[in-house]
């Protein structure tokens, strides 16, 4: 596999021929076993953001972390009408690329006070306003929409509409950044745009609550591709550090180094472990307690390590392909899906339910009691 630096120099994977792949494969319908299509496989989705990543660009992998985790999930649950059904098994073929525009200009995180609106129009609905870092907005065919029905920070008052972003009324213009190269991050601005009702997803207002229980799916998601990012970015500098000499030896041999690799290695392995302990729950329950948990542990482990990394690569780091661009890159995993302060928030709120889950699994092959095989029956045993 060629490394960061060669694959830098050349235009990064398109989501859309990664999808095609994906496709092409049968990777996509292994992803969502269910008839449904509405709950994916925890492990079919870390294996393509895997195979995602490892074309080396962060951009194409942001995108469809959003459409695979999030936006097909969302869309099969309430693809209630002849066109969202015919968008959803277009995406489950390969051949579309959905986007999520749910931040709202001047909101940030606040969805409650999101002002784009939807309202009763001559085709059925019209919806205007302006949404923010919307990935895949410059490349996927329709966005998924979060806009306000009625006023008022109720979680009934928000719903979901599948805009296809070459509607009248759509305006599309990429994000002023550098980073996310291939990712199709922008702004969508919506100006009386008329559509049907059967572009409506799902329910009137049920677009908080539909979004809750899809955007933990999406942080199993980007730990997942965090854990990747993360073991080979470390991969990559223990290997550039092979090639330094510094007093007649590597500098990957000096102990401070492989300490601060090893102890990279051992954030990395942690939340490998917490990723497989909560997958399931989280893919399967919707569980958003463990999802936060996961989120945030993601958020400050690629910080660490990615920090670790690019301080160790020294002024290689600032090379094309080094650990400084992609740090910048990655800060997005402390962000994106909700910052790290506001998942945070979420784990204080449950902090007995965090707390209560760390008991231990059950051993129904280890009897309690005086008959115990190893003589471990509590104090004074």
């Amino acid at each position: 596999m060629p490394d960061r630096a060669d694959r830098a120099a050349a235009p990064p994977a398109d989501a859309r021929e990664v999808l095609a792949d994906f496709a092409e494969s049968k990777a996509l319908r292994r992803l969502y076993p269910h008839p449904a299509a509405d709950r994916l496989d925890p492990y079919v989705l870390r294996e393509l953001l895997a195979a995602a990543d490892a074309h080396g660009e962060v951009g194409p992998v942001l995108s469809l972390c959003v459409h695979l985790a999030t936006a097909v999930p969302l869309l099969a649950e309430g693809a209630r009408t002849e066109i969202t059904a015919e968008h959803l098994e277009a995406a489950l073929r390969g051949e579309r690329l959905l986007a999520l525009a749910a931040t709202d200009e001047g909101t940030g995180s606040d969805l409650a006070a999101l002002a784009t609106t939807v309202a009763p129009g001559p085709r059925g609905l019209v919806l205007d306003g302006r949404k923010r870092w919307a990935t895949s907005a410059t490349t996927a065919d329709a966005a998924l929409v979060l806009a306000r029905r009625k006023p008022g920070r109720h979680f009934t008052s928000f719903s979901w509409i599948l805009v296809p972003l070459d509607a009248p009324g759509v305006t599309v213009r990429p994000a002023d950044t550098e980073l996310f190269r291939g990712s199709g991050v922008g702004h969508i601005e919506l100006d009386h745009v008329e559509l049907s009702d059967g572009h409506l997803i799902g329910r009137h207002g049920a677009g908080m609550v539909t979004f809750a229980k899809h955007l933990a799916v999406e942080r199993l998601a980007s730990a997942a591709w965090a854990i990747e990012l993360c073991r080979r970015t470390i991969a990559d500098t223990d290997r550039r550090l092979r090639g330094r000499a510094v007093d007649g030896g590597e500098l990957r041999e000096l102990s401070a180094v492989r300490q601060r690799l090893a102890r990279c290695a051992v954030r990395v392995s942690a939340l490998d472990a917490l990723w497989r302990q909560t997958c399931d729950r989280i893919a399967a329950d919707r569980d958003g307690t463990w999802a936060a948990v996961l989120k945030s542990a993601s958020g400050d482990t690629v910080g660490q390590v990615l920090a670790d990394c690019a301080r160790l690569q020294g002024a290689d780091g600032f090379g094309r392909g080094g650990a400084q661009s992609l740090r910048a890159e990655a800060a997005v995993f402390g962000i994106g899906g909700g910052t790290t302060e506001v998942t945070l928030d979420i784990v204080a709120e449950r902090l007995d339910s965090v707390l209560n889950g760390l008991d231990g699994p059950d051993r129904p092959d280890r009897p309690d009691g005086p008959d115990r095989p190893d003589g471990l029956n509590g104090p004074g045993s």
